[in-house]
């Protein structure tokens, strides 16, 4: 793929930001915005491992970043160290099952989340996480949006995705490999029943203080991801979010504009992505947003893929879209920090993305918001919110 213009149409030209860490509730959290820094910290937390490495990812490519990363677990068995990969086979799908077969011929254990031709069928696990030496007390755990593909470590100006990969050291990597071992043993096990993993979701725990890690899937209410956002948006009187694949129902999309009304809302959104429906659906609900005074932004030199919000006070990172199947349907995996200056450090965070944007405003909303676009818009939103997302990028839509 060839260089692609990266000033956001005319825009202020955009390069990712650098590494940041910020200190919050007793841990070290470390942000790699720039897809060689993520990719190089995800080799170095590999590489670093002594006694245990615990993998999960929605996508494993067999190209050269996955040999790369594969050929790292590889060296980590082969010293020792206790490495257990898990991979969603829908998301994994290009990639042959023999590709990771050095790796278990290496002594590494390797699962897929493979779906079943039933209702579990719609079901992935989009969780993304690295879990290294948690057993030792001085463990280390790397969670975000991105895959284990090319695409997700490439620079702006080749269409990379722009992500956020979070190294997370503290008492939370503990829990969370609490998780890894709950969600390995039932992915691992060919017998396991769709009913024990809805128990799974819908039984954790993610305590009470201000760090938690919330699960996402499908559970009869709401997941402890879902039921947290949606409380937050409740109450909740500013918020920024930096989203890729933005499709709420009505229900939230009237609390997000209630803080609107009240309060401040910017919401940086795709202008970009793999998936042109994603955007279309997105826009549709542009006009109700801006009417209640929500500002929005279209990230514009590359393809978004962040997942960021901040709530007040409050952080939410990890592998949730903040769309239907990311809500109620895929299993994922959200920390959720309160700490103020956490809250202050990912807005500037958000900021560092404007002058690449555009902002949509309300004659630009209008201007684009034709009759046969409303039709585009509106089917989109029906695919992405209700029809699997297979068959919106089959469609695309020509968006």
């Amino acid at each position: 793929m060839g260089a692609i213009d990266t000033t956001g149409g005319g825009l202020v030209p955009y390069r990712d930001p650098a590494p940041f860490a910020v200190a919050a509730q007793g841990h070290e959290l470390t942000f790699y915005p720039a897809g060689q820094d993520r990719l190089a910290a995800l080799l170095a937390l590999i590489e670093g491992a002594r006694t245990s490495l615990d993998m999960c990812f929605y996508i494993f490519a067999e190209d050269a970043c996955g040999v790369a990363v594969r050929d790292a677990l590889i060296a980590a068995a082969k010293r020792g160290v206790t490495v257990r990969l898990m991979i969603d086979g829908f998301g994994s799908n290009a990639t042959a099952t023999a590709f990771f077969d050095p790796l278990s011929a290496a002594g590494a254990d390797f699962c897929k989340f493979s779906a079943r031709a039933s209702v579990r069928y719609m079901i992935r696990n989009h969780q993304k996480m690295v879990i290294a030496d948690a057993g030792s007390g001085a463990g280390a755990a790397m969670i975000g949006g991105f895959n284990v593909e090319q695409d997700y470590f490439e620079p702006p100006d080749q269409n990379g995705w722009n992500d956020l990969g979070i190294v997370l050291t503290g008492p939370a990597v503990a829990p969370l490999a609490l998780w890894f071992e709950q969600l390995h043993r039932w992915t691992a096990d060919p017998k396991a029943q769709w009913r024990a993993m809805r128990l799974l979701v819908r039984e954790w725990d993610p305590g009470s203080g201000p760090v938690q890690w919330l699960m996402g899937g499908p559970t009869r209410g709401l997941s402890p991801w879902a039921r947290a956002v949606s409380d937050d948006l409740r109450g909740g009187a500013r918020l920024d979010m930096m989203m890729a694949y933005f499709s709420p129902g009505l229900r939230l999309l009237g609390r997000i504009g209630r803080i609107a009304r009240k309060g401040e809302t910017r919401l940086m959104l795709a202008a970009k992505s793999d998936n042109g429906a994603t955007i279309g659906a997105s826009r549709l609900l542009y006009g109700t947003l801006l009417k209640r005074g929500a500002r929005i932004w279209e990230f514009s030199p590359c393809k978004l893929h962040t997942k960021l919000i901040v709530l007040d006070d409050t952080v939410y990172l990890g592998s949730a879209n903040f769309d239907m199947r990311s809500l109620y349907i895929n299993l994922e995996l959200m920390l959720r920090i309160e700490d103020r200056a956490l809250a202050d450090r990912m807005r500037e965070f958000v900021s560092q993305h404007l002058p690449a944007s555009l902002e949509v405003t309300r004659p630009i909303h209008r201007s684009r918001r034709t009759f046969f676009n409303r039709i585009r818009w509106t089917l989109s939103w029906f695919l992405v919110a209700v029809v699997d997302y297979t068959v919106s990028r089959r469609l695309n839509l020509g968006l």
